[in-house]
């Protein structure tokens, strides 16, 4: 008889690496009304440490599953585990199933060969749900080759091959629990000797009824040089199937089978072993002691997975960023969110604080308004202004359950899932594109009349559709527009007009400057003073109120000044200087007029004016 033996436990998580060795962590969480069962088979005719007469696995085995008619299947898994570096496709009654994880480990024995053991894992809650209570067998779990080339499994009688399915269901007749499983592929034997794994998420708030399951292979129950499995410190037991001194001994809880030869899946009680507010707990295994005869003796034990199962009824609040809205030059954000309460077992009360931070800085807060159930969710909307010391690339950060100091009120079933955050970019105000100034002529007080549709359309040589203001805060904040761009009356010389096109996410800015000149005025050849409404004054176009400082002087045909002028005195063709006929009207006749604009652009202007009635 071989005087080495080894266990192998087995936890498995979610990974794309396709073999690897793992340390046993969280892989699944339920809360709510859940428990579990498993249903499972050895592929060893016998013990392999009592029967040394065999070195390969039968080529199939099978287990029934038996659910009460008011449990859900909400997740079932699949291991399949033994000696190599793994068979990754197998038969489930008939359907062939890859692996989605292989995991390895190693076991180094000082001047022998390295043997290597595997653990598969597939997710299968499909397939469970469709074949329902039902007898399971697995088949094609071939590890011919490698037994037969690497005889060191057969000789250390370390030889097995075994399977498992895991099933998790929801059941309304269950108190509300948090169900953790927990994967990963760890390894003790005689030259590592004990192994201490601590499970962590949990979350006790009731002992009552708790309990913790383990799936081992490789165990032996004739090996049982001091072996223990104990938690916090506490050793288990579960007599007559596990003994203090003998955990990992082929055996299945769920059937009583002491013939589970070289695996184990087992369930301890563990309600006086954890107390309430407890967040993790701490396993503990050994093996390796001395026999009768002073030989040193140990068992190989590798651990595939853990599942507890303790009363809770506690909140968990999420938070995710559904959306957000952010303007052009604006240093504002709308957002969108979701709070949740899924994945718990208590409602979430009304008024739990949320913090809203940039870069870590606070820069908002809220709170949920009413309370939210299990499994349901409340939906919030928040504007958030950035602090000028903020980049214009961020990160948005959302905390549920934080009153803005980094610390909760809420005591919930998970202390780390209350964050969601999203890289966010401003849209900066784009740079001002200055088009070419625009000239007209004085209409008066220094105004004129500019199409600014054409103006622009001209400048960049295409149709685009331009909103106009007359200033940039105007144009940035969205107000006062310009109403009537195509006929619009200057209100400055020189003005600044601005012009925002869309360019989507943002837009486009223009600006153009508008001056006004003032051109030569027109003097008629003649006017008729006699009132009837049409030409009763001496009317030079585009001289009043744009040469403000003007002087107009007429003379008669005898060179006599008889009429003195400006921007506020117009000729009716009345006398106003001279000593004679002063305020009576010109008679018909020609007159002579000198128009000095006090312009330094132009000379004075000499000419003739007939007047006539």
């Amino acid at each position: 008889m071989r005087l080495l033996k080894h266990i192998i436990v087995l936890l498995t998580f979610v990974f794309t690496i396709p073999s690897f060795a793992q340390d046993i962590e969280l892989f699944q969480q339920f809360n709510g009304r859940y428990d579990y069962t498993a249903i499972g088979n050895t592929l060893n005719p016998f013990e392999n440490n009592i029967n040394q007469g065999f070195c390969f696995p039968l080529e199939s085995s099978s287990a029934t599953l038996n659910l009460s008619s008011s449990a859900i299947v909400t997740a079932a898994y699949l291991y399949w585990a033994g000696s190599g570096t793994g068979d990754t496709n197998i038969t489930l009654n008939g359907m062939s199933i890859d692996a989605e994880d292989t995991y390895t480990v190693d076991f180094i024995e000082p001047f022998t060969e390295t043997l290597t053991y595997f653990s598969c894992y597939a997710n299968i809650t499909d397939f469970i749900i469709s074949e329902g209570n039902t007898t399971y067998e697995l088949s094609d779990l071939d590890l011919t080759d490698v037994l037969t080339n690497v005889t060191g499994y057969c000789n250390n009688r370390t030889n097995f091959a075994g399977w498992s399915i895991y099933i998790i269901y929801e059941d309304d007749s269950l108190p509300l629990n948090q169900l953790n499983l927990y994967q990963g592929l760890e390894i003790i034997n005689r030259t590592n000797q004990e192994k201490t794994i601590v499970i962590d998420n949990l979350n006790v708030i009731d002992n009552e009824g708790a309990k913790i399951g383990f799936l081992a292979w490789e165990g032996d129950n004739a090996l049982n040089f001091g072996e223990s499995l104990s938690i916090n410190d506490n050793i288990l037991s579960n007599p007559p199937l596990n003994l203090s001194d003998n955990a990992f001994n082929g055996t299945n809880s769920f059937t009583n089978s002491n013939t589970f030869y070289n695996c184990d899946l087992d369930v301890y009680n563990i309600q006086d072993n954890i107390n309430i507010g407890d967040t993790n707990a701490t396993l503990k295994m050994t093996t390796g002691d001395f026999d009768e005869f002073g030989v040193f003796r140990a068992d190989l034990i590798i651990i595939n997975n853990i599942v507890t199962v303790l009363n809770s009824q506690l909140p968990d609040a999420t938070i995710a960023l559904d959306s957000y809205i952010i303007n052009c030059g604006d240093r504002t954000v709308e957002i969108d969110y979701t709070v949740s309460n899924t994945n718990s077992t208590d409602p979430l009360p009304a008024n739990t604080p949320i913090a809203f931070y940039a870069e870590g800085v606070l820069i908002g807060q809220s709170q949920t308004q009413n309370e939210i159930p299990i499994n349901a969710s409340e939906s919030g909307n928040i504007t958030l202004t950035l602090p000028d010391d903020i980049a214009d690339i961020f990160l948005l950060t959302l905390v549920v359950d934080d009153d803005g100091t980094g610390n909760g009120i809420i005591t919930e079933i998970n202390e780390i899932n209350n964050i969601d955050d999203e890289i966010i970019e401003l849209l900066i105000i784009p740079p001002i594109q200055t088009l070419p100034p625009e000239m007209a002529c004085n209409e008066g007080f220094s105004s004129a009349t500019f199409n600014l549709v054409t103006l622009i359309q001209s400048a960049l040589v295409t149709e685009i559709e331009a909103v106009f203001y007359e200033s940039l805060e105007d144009l940035e904040a969205n107000t006062n527009e310009i109403l009537n761009p195509e006929a619009y009356p200057s209100m400055g010389n020189p003005q600044t007009i601005y012009a925002k096109v869309d360019n989507p996410p943002c837009y486009d800015i223009y600006a153009f400057e508008l001056s006004v000149e003032n051109c030569p005025p027109y003097v008629p050849q003649g006017f008729s003073p006699n009132n009837d409404g049409t030409n009763d004054w001496f009317n030079i176009q585009g001289l009043y109120d744009i040469f403000e400082n003007h002087e107009l002087k007429i003379f008669n045909r005898y060179g006599t000044l008889i009429f003195e002028g400006d921007t506020d005195k117009k000729w009716y063709g009345i006398i106003n200087r001279g000593l004679n006929n002063h305020g009576k009207i010109v008679p018909i006749g020609t007159y002579f007029y000198v128009l000095n604009l006090n312009d330094t652009n132009y000379e004075n202007l000499v000419g003739w004016v007939y007047v006539n009635y």
